[in-house]
């Protein structure tokens, strides 16, 4: 798990910005049909974000983020990994999700990446990149591979095994932001990635953050409050210089 089910990203919140949001049901190619948050911003500017999630699927954390993205002027789109396993409709905070993790599959996601993508395309959004979280951080950084036509790929402290052993069929930049403190992703994996990605020549930021552990990018986490606002300062500074 990343965030508690209280959590919230630690973003200031723009009073009186003209935004509106909507929850949706997306359909994938294959046919799935899953849960999904949209919010844009009343006058958009043609960027649009797809925002994929931690382990736990779609929860109130990244349907604060796409209005976060939405207060700045871009369309943000947040889905749900198990539209083939859980169905579409709302769930609380016990389910239990992992046998659904366990179930997904690279090429499920990166359907759904698609259906997200192409909802964005469709309100008008020119410029799309992808933003995940853990689970969603390794996947982000895979849409810059399995996806046509994105601007950029960010990742926050996902597991960089899979995408560095795809860096030559990586398409677009990519944006890593890593917890130096991680349990579970050490600074051998995130000098493999960097290197991976030297190597094929891909336009790509890895930054870590020394001594901030897994899932930092919270409210909750006052010690790094630093790390979190230089980690979003980053985020918007990548999307304004690829857009």
């Amino acid at each position: 798990m990343c965030f508690e089910p209280d959590s919230f990203p630690p973003i200031p919140v723009i009073r009186g910005a003209a935004v509106s949001h909507e929850e949706l049901v997306l359909e994938a190619a294959d046919g799935n049909r899953f849960a999904a948050f949209s919010a844009a911003p009343d006058d958009p500017a043609g960027v649009g974000i797809v925002i994929l999630p931690d382990v736990r699927g779609l929860y109130r954390f990244y349907e604060e983020l796409a209005l976060r993205f939405a207060e700045r002027g871009m369309s943000a789109v947040a889905f749900d990994y198990f539209g083939r396993t859980a169905g579409a409709e709302k769930r609380d905070d016990q389910f239990e999700y992992m046998p659904h993790v366990q179930q997904t599959t690279p090429e499920g996601v990166q359907a759904d990446v698609a259906a997200a993508v192409a909802h964005l395309r469709e309100g008008g959004a020119k410029t799309i990149f992808t933003v995940g979280f853990c689970f969603g951080g390794r996947n982000s950084w895979l849409a810059a591979a399995d996806q046509d036509g994105l601007a950029g790929a960010i990742g926050f402290y996902g597991r960089p095994a899979d995408p560095a052993a795809r860096a030559s069929e990586l398409k677009a930049p990519i944006l890593a932001l890593q917890a130096g403190d991680d349990q579970n992703i050490t600074a051998e994996d995130n000098a493999a990635f960097e290197q991976a990605l030297q190597a094929a020549g891909v336009e790509h930021e890895l930054v870590t953050y020394e001594g901030a552990p897994h899932s930092f990018f919270d409210r909750k986490q006052e010690e790094f409050a630093a790390a979190s606002e230089d980690a979003w300062a980053r985020t918007l500074g990548f999307i304004e210089s690829h857009s």
